[in-house]
């Protein structure tokens, strides 16, 4: 039997992954059934959740992982699926008798998250959203798709998390002005001339959080920041020169929101990716951390700092800003590029300093996509933005397959 202050049944999308294998942690804390898990090839790691945590539905969007899986647990009562269709048809019959329904934490990398995002709205589940690039995608889908269902979608992103957390101080339309806060990445206080001589190793040293590889490279460039504006935009119903961008290294504030009468309501943890995911798997109660996370001790901290960021040296962050300015399918395009020329970068085929040169012609190219809103359109930008920025940097000839 549920208890009348039980949490909500979880589905983890992605669950292998960083932010995944925490919210792992979360429902393993706290109790939280968990009744569906997905991946795309890691059947070693599927396997184990599938023996911890019992779940009804396990997905596989690699087709030859999904037999793999299914003959590795079949002893169990886990049943396995395969592709983006067995994520929908997961989403669509899974049942539960808890009162409180099932949140579905998307934590899938890249694109590839906006159908499965799609698909948790559609069946009324409720949505802790993990992937970015749902949003930067289509989050003019989303969005629309939410409030056609009447729900409201639960951020995971520390700093998004944050601002939900600080939009209770007040009414939405008393808001002034978002404030989002960036560690500044490894390469803070860098010239442009000194961009081009750091290293793939130097780039990945994150001073702070500890991500997968290409969010890592994101943050470095500051386009990670820039995709967090286009996010903050359409979850909050703001205007792009609303949200303004604030550096600040210690990284305990992790979002401010200002008000009409000039108060600003911050929200401070110490920075560790839990937070964000339990308070998103427990909305709208607030749990106890006790022996998952480590308080905050100000005095350890000692000071805060802000500055304002390099756009100059980082211009990702103001074309993003450009971007969801001129809003259809361009926030699209600068995604797909971005994705093609971060794996570039990790593959050493070129240098950091290229990544914003590369992805921002693409971008200029592509501008006249900004009245294509259907899914379908926008997908077609995603792949023409792909083709176009392989070729510019000539990873056909090299052998590159992002």
């Amino acid at each position: 039997m549920y208890q009348t202050n039980s949490y909500p049944d979880l589905i983890i999308l992605g669950s292998t992954g960083s932010v995944g294998t925490q919210a792992a942690d979360v429902a393993r804390g706290h109790g939280i059934p968990v009744r569906g898990v997905t991946a795309h090839r890691d059947v070693a790691a599927i396997e184990a959740q599938i023996r911890e945590f019992h779940p009804d539905f396990a997905v596989m969007t690699d087709e030859a992982a999904a037999a793999d899986l299914k003959a590795r647990v079949a002893d169990t009562g886990t049943k396995v699926l395969a592709g983006f269709e067995g994520i929908r048809e997961m989403l669509g019959t899974v049942k539960t008798e808890n009162p409180m329904g099932v949140t579905v934490e998307n934590s899938i990398l890249g694109e590839a998250g906006l159908a499965p995002t799609l698909y948790t709205l559609e069946a009324g589940h409720r949505l802790a959203l993990a992937n970015k690039e749902s949003l930067v995608v289509g989050g003019e889908l989303v969005m629309a798709l939410c409030h056609a269902a009447g729900r409201e979608i639960l951020p995971v992103d520390s700093e998004h998390c944050a601002i939900f957390q600080c939009m209770r101080a007040g009414r939405p339309e008393e808001v002034r002005k978002i404030w989002l806060t960036a560690s500044g990445g490894p390469f803070y206080s860098y010239t442009k001339e000194q961009l081009t001589a750091v290293t793939k190793a130097q780039t990945l040293a994150h001073p702070t959080w500890k991500m997968g590889a290409k969010i890592t490279v994101d943050s470095a460039t500051l386009m990670n920041k820039g995709f967090e504006v286009i996010e903050a935009v359409h979850l909050f119903g703001v205007k792009p020169q609303d949200v303004q961008v604030v550096v600040h290294r210690e990284s305990m504030i992790h979002s401010m929101v200002e008000y009409n009468d000039y108060s600003i309501i911050a929200q401070m943890s110490v920075p560790d990716m839990r937070h964000c995911v339990q308070y998103a798997l427990t909305h709208p109660c607030r749990s106890t951390a006790e022996g998952v996370m480590k308080p905050l001790d100000l005095f350890e901290v000692g000071k805060l700092t802000f500055a304002r960021p390099d756009t100059e040296t980082f211009p990702l962050l103001r074309l993003a800003v450009d971007c969801i300015t001129l809003g259809g399918a361009v926030p699209a395009v600068l995604n797909a590029a971005n994705e093609v020329v971060v794996a570039a970068f990790l593959q050493e085929k070129i240098r950091f300093c290229e990544i914003a040169e590369y992805v921002t012609r693409v971008v200029e190219d592509m501008k006249g996509v900004s009245n294509w809103h259907s899914y379908d359109s926008i997908m077609e930008a995603d792949g023409l933005a792909r083709q176009s920025a392989r070729a510019l940097i000539g990873h056909n000839e090299r052998g590159f397959t992002p």
